[in-house]
């Protein structure tokens, strides 16, 4: 077995930190749930996709550490060490963003990585070279092909989709918010544990 994991709001969420840093630069009505696609759909309601594309680059770049890791999501990786089942991260992320500062998203995702533990010996241990990141979705279905993953977990179902997708890849949906009831040819999980439930991981230590 060989999983391959996506990284942003699959490994990483980021609904209270969209919705902060839109409340701190007055995009956003005080009374708008916390929620990343809520304050997407917002601004885009209001013919402002430039503010959003730009708003997404700032917080996937300089406001990237105050992002939160899914719950259950490191004991998870921590769980697939303990069982000797190899994990990789494969994601989609541009090098620096089509708006605003330029921050270099990539080393932003590297670093959120390393803060948190994920390459910790003693920890989660993941090498660095088994982390990914592509610079479009084309080359992210290579790398999954390229690596031979058994299994892959994305919270995009349009990616899952994809024509290019491998066919001997098992295909996981990250649904934490229960928002795609059908997802054909995927099987979903609504949390990291309900993941580990699926791929019959076993039991994740308590913790982060």
């Amino acid at each position: 077995m060989l999983i391959g994991v996506d990284f942003d709001n699959t490994i990483v969420c980021y609904d209270e930190l969209f919705h902060k840093v839109a409340l701190e630069q007055g995009l956003i009505p005080p009374d708008t749930p916390a929620s990343k696609g809520v304050v997407r759909d917002y601004l885009r309601r209001g013919m402002q996709e430039d503010l959003w594309t730009e708003l997404q680059g700032y917080v996937y770049g300089a406001r990237m550490p105050e992002a939160d890791p899914f719950p259950g999501v490191m004991d998870f990786f921590r769980c697939c060490r303990q069982a000797q089942v190899t994990v990789c991260i494969i994601s989609h992320r541009t090098r620096y963003p089509y708006r605003g500062e330029k921050h270099d998203l990539h080393q932003a995702a590297r670093d959120w990585l390393a803060s948190h533990g994920f390459h910790d010996p003693q920890g989660i241990g993941l090498p660095t070279d088994r982390v990914h990141l592509e610079l479009s979705n084309e080359n992210k279905l290579t790398r999954i092909a390229a690596v031979g993953c058994s299994h892959f977990i994305d919270d995009l179902p349009e990616f899952l989709a994809a024509p290019g997708f491998p066919a001997q890849v098992c295909k996981i949906l990250f649904d934490p918010n229960g928002l795609h009831a059908d997802c054909p040819g995927c099987q979903r999980a609504v949390s990291w544990p309900a993941v580990g439930q699926l791929l019959q991981i076993g039991e994740a230590p308590r913790g982060r």
